[in-house]
């Protein structure tokens, strides 16, 4: 092995092996065979996570991690944690142990060790069964962005669908404060989210609106309600977040609010998600965004008030922004100071990612202020919000990133694309696939 090799290099080594076709087999001699290689992990855990391998035990689902050495997994202390029980398979330069990697759990994963692949000539078979890899480079642009848009058009409708079904079961008003909570959570506190607007429910916190309470005190009831609820109040974290400034007023006014109100906590710190949180994506902040979006509606309501703004279409996402105030302008956590410009409570982007997720399946699937065809043509024109991590995967997959995936319908569609059919490993069934072969 090369003594400078590094955790990247393996990485390069492993793609170029994909790539070329190999014959795979565990160092226990069994052959493996990667039918989807996943997609970089921005996250705690393994390298890679949802690839999918084919073994003798059947297709399996889950994460691909890469060491130097297969000693760097105990090293490492993988073993210890639980973020990596999801590992299918250990890829590693060189195997120098003896035995399986055992997680967290008890359970074994297979390693797979390259430098017998990097070496020597070796029998190689078909190419990695993913056909749309590099379509985009083909001349086939225009097929390309059609099966995209097709595909954006079957998320839209299924996310409509699936607003239905809240619709009938939760009431619109909670179907629609639901969805929004949710996509505050972001990628990595959206089931945290979704689970505090279970239990703190938008019908408990308008009835105070109907109270005669200023603006300031509906606001600061709606933010110790479900900061308290999330169990992320300063005394629920067992911190203690008062510097002895001015902030200690609002943080004194939500505890005793909370410890007031006669509810219950029901969250735990434990249940949200800090690690690799960019601090504008604090949980805090995002309730905090909420709760001005609660008094920015208080009189016609949230559903009414936003019903209202579509047939805006330029203030829809104007609409959901929340800029800073007075103390989330000065602290990015109750109790910690900002040490620069502070972002907003809920900014552009990430309006546009409400607007588009929530806010237009939810109202197509309603269907009142506008027809839903109005609705539809109001998505498949809107822009292109900021691309995620899961947009740039697969454009880097499919070789489209020499031209702009422009508008949200298109960004939807390579989201359903893989969500649909990388996942599930069904290249045969994916469009971009047959446009591949055609």
């Amino acid at each position: 092995m090369p003594a400078a090799i590094t955790e990247k290099q393996v990485v390069g080594i492993w793609h170029d092996i994909l790539l070329g076709g190999a014959d795979l087999k565990t160092v226990d001699n069994e052959p493996v065979r990667v039918i989807y290689p996943g997609r970089r992990n921005d996250d705690r855990g393994a390298d890679f996570k949802d690839a999918i391998i084919a073994t003798n035990q059947g297709q399996t689902r889950g994460d691909i991690e890469i060491h130097v050495k297969t000693s760097d997994w105990r090293t490492h202390r993988h073993h210890l944690d639980p973020s990596y029980n999801r590992v299918v398979l250990h890829v590693v330069y060189r195997h120098d142990i003896t035995g399986m990697i055992v997680l967290e759990n008890g359970l074994n994963a297979p390693t797979l060790a390259l430098d017998d692949y990097a070496s020597n000539s070796h029998e190689v078979g078909g190419p990695l069964s993913m056909p749309c890899r590099n379509i985009g480079y083909s001349p086939k642009i225009e097929f390309i962005t059609a099966q995209l848009d097709a595909a954006g058009d079957t998320r839209f409708l299924g996310q409509a669908a699936n607003y239905q079904r809240m619709i009938k079961g939760l009431g619109a008003g909670q179907a629609l404060y639901q969805g929004i909570m949710t996509a505050l959570g972001y990628s990595k506190n959206k089931d945290a989210m979704a689970e505090l607007s279970r239990l703190m429910p938008l019908a408990r916190l308008e009835i105070i609106a109907s109270s005669e309470v200023s603006d300031d005190d509906y606001l600061a009831r709606c933010q110790a309600y479900l900061m308290g609820a999330a169990g992320l109040l300063p005394s629920q974290r067992a911190e203690d977040c008062l510097d002895g400034d001015d902030g200690d007023d609002w943080e004194k006014k939500l505890e005793n609010t909370w410890a007031t109100s006669g509810q219950s906590r029901g969250m735990l710190v434990n249940d949200w998600h800090f690690f690799k949180v960019r601090p504008g994506n604090y949980p805090v902040r995002r309730i905090a965004a909420m709760s001005h979006l609660l008094q920015r509606y208080r009189q016609k309501g949230l559903l009414a008030g936003l019903e209202e703004k579509l047939n805006e279409i330029k203030s829809l996402e104007e609409a959901l922004i929340v800029p800073p105030d007075w103390y989330w302008g000065q602290y990015m956590d109750l109790g910690l100071p900002t040490s620069g410009v502070p972002p907003a409570l809920l900014g552009k982007e990430r309006a546009a990612d409400i607007v588009i997720n929530v806010l237009l399946p939810f109202f197509y699937a309603r269907g009142v202020a506008r027809d839903r065809e109005g609705v539809l043509e109001l998505y498949r024109g809107y822009r292109a919000p900021e691309e995620n991590t899961l947009v740039k995967h697969m454009r880097q997959q499919v070789g489209i990133a020499h031209f702009p995936v422009n508008t949200a319908r298109r960004q939807q569609g390579l989201i359903h694309i893989y969500k649909t059919y990388c996942l599930e490993g069904n290249c045969c069934g994916c469009p971009l696939g047959r446009t591949a072969g055609s």
